[in-house]
């Protein structure tokens, strides 16, 4: 059964294919995907570069490489974590992490402390982190390896550890959330700055869905109002999107002004927020 390509339905069938790609043992093929979805197959395909940036056979690419990059850091059997990540054999593993990662599987191997969850959503490819106190890292990119080297960058002394079912709880409700934010985010968070930091980070937090409010209206609200810009320096610098919404702060006069994984994504937030 084929749908008009600007059906919102789609939205709901890439990210259920999505799904279906992260948890397969073996990559689907997209008429496998197709079929198991009701959908055209080369309308599947054509969405789900539209949406998000990548063709499946691409994210399924990109999910290994990430299981294997997470699996070698607790291992010390290379040629188990390539098998386990999900690739048919050796060489291809070999092969995909030194064009995508630079290296090979062997050197990828190191101490390391976090939990992380990485998958496409609306907003294209998105990486959460959690410590056991919640979740310490969101961000949105282009590049699924860039992202990992920004949290590499952020908390360099980490141990990275794949995610467990609470990670993955949270990362779907932040991705149903970007396709449909019908409530606020209320997730266990493990924020980390400093105090006037967390004070502006909380104090966005308390912004309603659907509304937004300007860096010197937080800062009236923090009892700072000469602090704008110390409330636009905390928000450039916080690790958490979504979860602490910096992207409902702009400009006095309404304008959208900086954000961190990209002035377009701050707009598309805020569209579907009803925002703008």
């Amino acid at each position: 059964m084929s749908r008009a390509e600007d059906d919102a339905s789609w939205g709901r069938s890439v990210l259920e294919a999505c799904r279906r790609i992260e948890n397969a043992e073996s990559t689907p093929t997209l008429g496998d995907l197709a079929a198991g979805l009701g959908v055209d197959g080369s309308t599947l395909q054509r969405q789900f570069r539209k949406r998000l940036g990548v063709s499946p056979r691409g994210y399924a690419q990109a999910l290994r490489l990430d299981r294997l990059a997470r699996g070698l850091a607790g291992s010390d059997n290379a040629l188990a974590s390539l098998l386990q990540a999900g690739f048919d054999s050796p060489s291809s593993g070999y092969a995909a992490a030194r064009a995508a990662l630079g290296t090979t599987p062997g050197k990828l191997r190191g101490a390391l402390t976090l939990q992380t969850w990485l998958g496409l959503s609306e907003l294209g490819w998105m990486l959460m982190a959690a410590t056991e106190r919640g979740i310490c890292w969101l961000a949105f990119g282009d590049e699924p390896e860039r992202l990992l080297e920004e949290l590499q960058a952020a908390f360099p002394r980490a141990e990275v550890q794949p995610g467990e079912t609470r990670l993955r709880t949270w990362f779907e409700q932040v991705r149903e959330f970007i396709l449909l934010p019908e409530a606020a985010l209320d997730l266990p968070l493990d924020i980390r700055g400093t105090a006037f930091q967390a004070g502006v980070w909380e104090a966005l937090r308390e912004i309603p869905l659907g509304e937004t409010r300007s860096y010197s209206e937080v800062a009236r609200t923090l009892e700072t109002p000469n602090a704008a810009r110390a409330v636009a320096s905390a928000c450039a610098r916080n690790k958490i999107a979504l979860l602490i919404p910096c992207h409902r702060v702009v400009a006095v006069d309404g304008g959208l002004a900086g954000y961190r994984w990209g002035i377009e994504r701050k707009a598309e937030l805020l569209r579907r927020e009803g925002r703008i």
